[in-house]
């Protein structure tokens, strides 16, 4: 890719992007590490049985993640993306600690609380930072690196929490282990760049001209801010409202982008996730085969995002993702019918299961982060990417809640007709309002979208 003629090397801005990707890394490890360690946690804190309770222990973390989420913005435009990225590793590594060192159920809480506090802030900095640093033609590539670097946080998650039903209180190194990745985060954005766009946004100018040099080599500097100064002027960091997302002309971009986190959460991709483990051993299969098998399957699937990404384009892939996930869902219901033998049934539920993590991680799960930090401006990026992610974040906590409640009260059959529903209402809306992003550069994309608004 970087010997291609006219376009900067791509290997500038890798190291950035992987370490800002760490983040990511933290967020998914945080979502998995209690699928195997659940059951040891609630024996331990003596909750066993306690649907809710358990409910809990997943969804306060969710919660901590919505707080976070929506002050996100207002901290990556205030510091900057290269600080607040090293700020949320802050309550990550705390929580972690409080986790770790859990003797009951509210102590348990509360460190997940601190754990999604820097959960909600992490990945939608992590989303806009890389797409401010990365050249256009691998701004899509660079982006599925973050749902590559949340599928290996699930995998070591579940690899470190295999022993925890043999070894007594094995569940506490699970949390402790977390610690390390967050402060290498911390410290390792220190030496990376800042985002050059938030660097002209903020009237430095010259430091923005250094840092693109870092990023594109000194060639492509002039064209670079001339590019930028299309659209961002430093004199309008201050000019911003909130009131501009819910009333101006970016109000159809802030509503296209929370719907599509709502629908991605209303898959009931995070269900999986949270509870694969209890599933899997409803159905008789052993949970840690199962699971790594649903690891494996989301971390395959992140790679041919990340290959597709910039060639087939960001629509294709989340058109032809929730498509996927109707098909691998309609294997799921009937699995759970009379249509088919009980034990033909546990393979088509457990193959439908892993075609449905397969295809959501080809579209589905790195798009929409990626696509609306490409949708907004510069001025209100950061904020409106908060307010989008809010909307995830809600959505989220109560899947993760209610999953097992649901699960008892209405069953399989419903539950997953449900989760059905919203994937083809997800390909019926992205037909209709979502814009193709792939290979412009952040100015192009605004300007397409002004005459719309």
């Amino acid at each position: 890719m970087g010997k291609d003629v006219g376009v900067p090397s791509w290997k500038h801005s890798l190291r950035h992007v992987l370490v800002a990707t760490l983040s990511s890394f933290l967020y998914g490890y945080h979502l998995g590490v209690v699928n195997e360690t659940l059951e040891s946690i609630s024996r331990d804190l003596g909750f066993h049985g306690n649907t809710m309770a358990e409910g809990l222990v997943v969804s306060t973390c969710l919660g901590g993640a919505f707080v976070g989420s929506l002050f996100s913005g207002l901290i990556a435009d205030g510091v900057g993306r290269r600080r607040a990225l090293q700020l949320c590793a802050l309550p990550m590594i705390i929580g972690a600690s409080m986790s770790a060192a859990a003797k009951s159920l509210w102590a348990m809480l509360l460190g997940r609380l601190f754990v999604g506090t820097g959960m909600g802030i992490g990945p939608a900095v992590a989303a806009l930072y890389v797409t401010e640093v990365s050249p256009a033609y691998v701004r899509g590539t660079y982006g599925s690196f973050t749902q590559i670097a949340t599928g290996l946080g699930l995998m070591g998650s579940l690899f470190i929490g295999f022993p925890a039903k043999a070894i007594e209180g094995w569940w506490r190194i699970c949390f402790w282990a977390s610690v390390a990745p967050a402060a290498i985060l911390a410290l390792f954005m220190e030496f990376s760049v800042e985002s050059p766009h938030w660097l002209f946004k903020r009237g430095r100018a010259a430091d923005a001209e250094a840092e693109f040099e870092k990023l594109l080599g000194g060639p492509y500097v002039k064209s670079a801010m001339a590019e930028l100064s299309k659209s961002d002027r430093g004199d309008e960091a201050d000019t911003f409202k909130f009131s501009e997302l819910l009333y101006g002309h970016h109000r159809k971009v802030v509503f296209i982008g929370s719907t599509l986190f709502a629908l991605q959460q209303l898959s009931g991709i995070n269900a999986v996730f949270y509870f694969s483990s209890t599933v899997f051993e409803t159905a008789g299969v052993p949970s840690e085969s199962a699971n790594m098998c649903v690891g494996i399957a989301n971390l395959l699937g992140s790679f041919v995002a990340m290959i597709l990404m910039d060639r087939l384009g960001r629509k294709v892939l989340l058109i032809g993702s929730f498509s996927g996930m109707v098909v691998a869902m309609f294997l799921q219901i009937t699995s759970a019918t009379s249509l088919v033998s009980r034990g033909s049934g546990v393979y088509l539920s457990v193959g439908g299961m892993l075609l449905f993590v397969l295809t959501f991680a080809i579209g589905a799960g790195p798009v929409p982060s990626i696509l609306l930090s490409e949708m907004f401006p510069g001025r209100v990026r950061a904020n409106a990417v908060s307010v989008c992610m809010a909307f995830h974040w809600i959505v989220n906590f109560f899947v993760g809640l209610f999953f097992l409640r649901l699960l008892e009260q209405i069953g399989p059959l419903v539950l997953n007709s449900i989760f059905g529903a919203f994937c083809l209402l997800a390909v019926l809306f992205i037909k209709k309002n979502v814009l193709e992003t792939k290979g412009k550069s952040l100015q192009e994309i605004e300007i397409a979208l002004l005459p719309s608004e």
